[in-house]
């Protein structure tokens, strides 16, 4: 049983001393074991100069790197700008905002004017028909031939049919129908529906 472990092992070694014989000869046949020996021979010193020569660079790649980085810094110009416009414009319409609400209030604040000031004009309206009711109707008559007729015509649309007929019937037929065609035309474009 030792004799043939022992035979296995020298025939083992037989193979593989011929395999290592093979791989020389075929480095030396196609010239890798040449440069294998080329390299070893080099000095670390000689890589490290080797290593640190500059490479060239291709000059078309040189203008195509400083075409990319010009369009970069063109975009990062392009970009600050639209940042700052943006920035501009939150500002515009927050200033906007703020004239908007100040121009409603406004707008509510004169609503309420003009609703008080015709309030006013309609109250006093009304105590100038009651006055013109109240007064006789001779006087008041002659108080309408001087006033124009769509003036006059407010203030008898607005009394009481009873003294508005004593005071028509005491004025001008000419001033009377004037009075007559504004009254009567007051309405007509006022929509129906």
């Amino acid at each position: 049983m030792i004799a043939r472990r022992k035979q296995k092992r020298s025939s083992t070694l037989h193979i593989i001393g011929g395999l290592l014989i093979t791989s020389a000869i075929f480095r030396m046949l196609d010239g890798t074991g040449q440069a294998m020996a080329e390299a070893e021979a080099l000095t670390s010193d000689q890589m490290t100069e080797t290593a640190a020569m500059p490479v060239e660079e291709d000059p078309d790649i040189d203008t195509l790197l400083g075409a990319i980085k010009a369009r970069e810094m063109n975009l990062d110009a392009r970009e600050a700008e639209l940042a700052a416009r943006i920035e501009a414009l939150d500002i515009v319409e927050a200033e906007v905002a703020e004239q908007l609400i100040a121009l409603e209030d406004a707008e509510q604040a004169l609503r309420e004017t003009i609703a008080l000031a015709d309030a006013a004009a309609e109250t006093d309206l009304g105590r100038l028909t009651t006055v013109y009711e109240n007064m006789k109707p001779k006087d008041a008559a002659a108080l309408f031939e001087e006033m124009a007729p769509e003036f006059s015509a407010g203030f008898l649309g607005m009394m009481n049919p009873e003294p508005a007929a004593l005071i028509m019937s005491l004025l001008e037929p000419q001033t009377a129908h004037a009075i007559s065609v504004v009254l009567a035309g007051r309405n007509v474009g006022v929509p129906t529906q």
